[in-house]
């Protein structure tokens, strides 16, 4: 008889990222992780829609296409859904890279459909960005906000509302509750 190796919730990569077994990550080959990220349970991750138009240099080699690329240090949780952002353009629906930098945490039963999204930002549970939205760097949505399409948020903003709307300003002192790094270390098989 052999014996079963003991497999824990979290699939840990060489570059420290921990991923979840039961979430569902699509297209996994145009994806990339920076590096210490945690993709909680039920996250899904949509790499397969990709940009469906041809590039208009036809010459230009064709690269492996990235559908959602991630920084350093971000945080997925529970339930949340991360999806590049599509529109119709020249009569062909086409998707566009989501692009999410370092130090962000993104709450559990969030739909992400960014066009970028800066780095030390803090989404809340329950929370709808819109299609081609910009969120910019040191930026609080809190929970239940939704982010209407093409929305830019400036830096230092806290967000709130259905339409989201600014509602004050990121202080100083909270800069520093932005990092992930504990939350990271905090999280692991046991």
């Amino acid at each position: 008889m052999s014996k079963k190796i003991a497999k824990g919730e979290y699939i840990e990569t060489d570059t420290g990222n921990k991923v979840s077994r039961r979430s569902q990550i699509i297209g996994t080959t145009n994806i990339i992780l920076g590096g210490k990220t945690v993709i909680q349970a039920e996250v899904i991750i949509r790499g397969d829609l990709l940009r469906s138009f041809p590039s208009s240099n036809p010459g230009e080699k064709q690269g492996n296409p990235v559908a959602v690329a991630i920084g350093r240090y971000c945080f997925f949780s529970r339930g949340c859904e991360l999806k590049p952002p599509g529109k119709l353009y020249k009569g062909m629906f086409s998707y566009y890279p989501l692009k999410i930098a370092d130090h962000v945490f993104v709450g559990s039963g969030s739909v992400v459909e960014a066009a970028l999204i800066g780095t030390h930002v803090n989404i809340g549970a329950n929370v709808v960005v819109g299609k081609f939205a910009i969120i910019k760097d040191f930026v609080k949505i809190l929970d239940g906000t939704v982010v209407p399409p093409n929305m830019v948020i400036p830096s230092f903003s806290i967000v709130a509302g259905r339409p989201a709307q600014i509602v004050g300003e990121v202080a100083e002192g909270e800069v520093e509750s932005f990092d992930i790094r504990e939350i990271y270390r905090s999280v692991g098989n046991s």
